[in-house]
This record gives structure tokens, sequence and C-alpha cells, in this order.
């Protein structure tokens, strides 16, 4: 007899992959978005995300009945310091991003994400007691070896990469282990950042007019859309990150650095004999990390009672 608590958990992991999917998807695709707006400083870009998401978080949080568990949260000063914790390493990790995109270094934002999942383990390995496969300790082995390669033979120390794959970890690790829903979350980490961002645009505006007022209007009407732009993978993430393993989560981060990666190459980006030893390795670790992952999850439902 089919367990009913079975299906409960099957359907709840059912829509985290499917939002951890929109997500990553959503996220690979930003390069586009980004050199269509690079005109815009990183930081002020960064501001204007903030600014622009509280009202569209604000509108979702109204429509889904969702301010109880907004002023509940508050009321709790360990989360109320771990959101704040969780949006300052957000946000930096929007304007590396940014400025990456803007800079002509995709293919080190798409190495960054490569990593990313990797990353995912040792946390999980590390600090939650999750169990390290033996195929899964070789794919984070050999993700080291293509870094050190970049490093050593390509001459250039991706220290994007590896900012980008570290803050999202935080971000990542700290939004699935706080107990509050994945939206409510979201806009209590914008609305913590709203003043500094305000503050910001206010002190770049003493010196200077703001993009968003010399911008032309197809411009201009991009920038506003930052907000919505922000709020719906973060939130698709959020709600992902709460229904599925971290090592389900990191299996899913190789979507948004596949497509990250083939708009570098759409844009025409130098990819460097030493990029290409990199990502060999980084490829090779991912290809077993996911047969690995694979592999776990055709043996779980083999052994789980019908």
């Amino acid at each position: 007899m089919a367990n009913p608590h079975n299906n409960t958990t099957s359907d709840l992991a059912r829509q985290g992959l499917l939002a951890g999917i929109a997500a990553y998807t959503m996220w690979g695709l930003f390069p586009f978005y980004f050199k269509a707006t690079q005109t815009v400083p990183p930081a002020e870009f960064v501001a204007y995300r903030i600014v622009f998401a509280v009202p569209f978080g604000l509108f979702i949080i109204l429509f889904r009945k969702q301010v109880g568990d907004v002023l509940k949260a508050l009321k709790n000063p360990k989360t109320v310091f771990l959101l704040l914790f969780a949006a300052v390493a957000l946000a930096f990790n929007w304007g590396v991003y940014i400025f990456a995109i803007q800079q002509e270094q995709v293919f080190q934002a798409s190495l960054g994400y490569y990593i990313n999942p990797l990353m995912y383990v040792l946390v999980g390995v590390i600090f939650f007691s999750e169990k390290l496969s033996r195929l899964q300790g070789f794919a984070v082995i050999l993700a080291l070896i293509g870094v050190a390669i970049l490093t050593l033979y390509g001459g250039v120390f991706p220290a994007i990469a590896l900012i980008l794959a570290t803050s999202f970890t935080i971000y990542g690790v700290i939004r699935k282990y706080v107990e509050i829903g994945a939206m409510p979350g979201l806009f209590i980490e914008t609305v913590l950042l709203l003043l500094p961002a305000v503050f910001f645009l206010l002190y770049l505006r003493q010196s200077s007019p703001l993009q968003l007022e010399l911008a032309a209007p197809s411009l201009k009407i991009l920038i506003l859309f930052s907000g919505p732009l922000t709020v719906l993978p973060l939130l698709a993430f959020a709600f992902a990150a709460r229904r599925l393993r971290l090592s389900t989560l990191g299996f899913l981060q190789f979507i948004g650095p596949t497509l990250q990666f083939l708009c570098g190459l759409y844009f025409g980006e130098a990819f460097t004999f030493a990029h290409a030893i990199c990502f060999g390795f980084i490829w090779i670790g991912v290809a077993i990390f996911s047969y690995d992952a694979w592999s776990n999850n055709r043996r779980v439902k083999k052994t789980r009672p019908q």
C-alpha cells in the first residue's frame, strides 16, 4: 500500500525540482540582460535591484497573504541577523557578477557557478554531516585541479569565479536552514538592504546624475524590471532550497553555468587553451557528480516501500 507521507514528500521534492530548474535557467540567461544594461556601474545597478525589488516583493507578500509571516520573523533577532548576513552575501554576489559580465568575464562567472555545487557538497559534509561518496570526492578533486591549471598555466587567478562560488554558497546554506518561507525571507532580505541602497544612490546623486536619469527610455524600462527579475529567480531558488537536499540543489546548479558558458561563446569572449583544460576537468567532475547523484536516486527509489 502506498504511504501518504511518501507521496507528500515526493510532491514537495517535485515542486522543489521544478522551481530549481526555473531559477537556474533564468540566472543562466542573465548575461543577455546585463549586457543590455552595461552602461550602469555594477554598484549602482545592485542598488537599483534592491530598491525596485522591495515594492514587487511587497506585492507578492500581500497577494499571498504572508504579512503575518514577515512580522513573525522580524520579531526573532536570530532570524533577522541570519537574513541580514544572507542579504549582504547576496548583494556582494550580485555586484561581482554584474562586474564580471561588463568586463567580458562571462567564462569566469560560468566557472564560479560550476564550482558552486561542489562547494555545496563540501559544506554539507563539513557542517551538516552529509555523506560524501568516493565519486563526489573525486569530482571535487577534479574541480580543484581545473582551477589550479587555470591559475598556473593560464596565469589568471580565478578570483571572480571563487568569490561568486563562495558568496552564493553562503547565501544558499543560510536560506536552506533559516526557519522562514521563501518569499517572506527574500522580502526581509531586500528590506534590510533598502536604506543602505537608497543612501548610496543619494550619495552618487550628489556628484552627478544617476544613470536612471540619463538613460534612454528603453534602458529605463530594463532598469525598472530589475526588481521582478531579481525577485522571481530568487523566490524560485529559495522555494527549491527548502525542499531539496544540498547535493540535489547543487546538481541543478549546472543548468545556470552551462547557459552562461554558451552566452560567453555567443558574445565572442576569448576562450584560451588554459580555459579549455580547466573547463575540461570541471565538466568531467560534473559528469561524475551527475552520474553519482543519478545512481543514488535510483537506489533510493528501488528501496523505498510502495
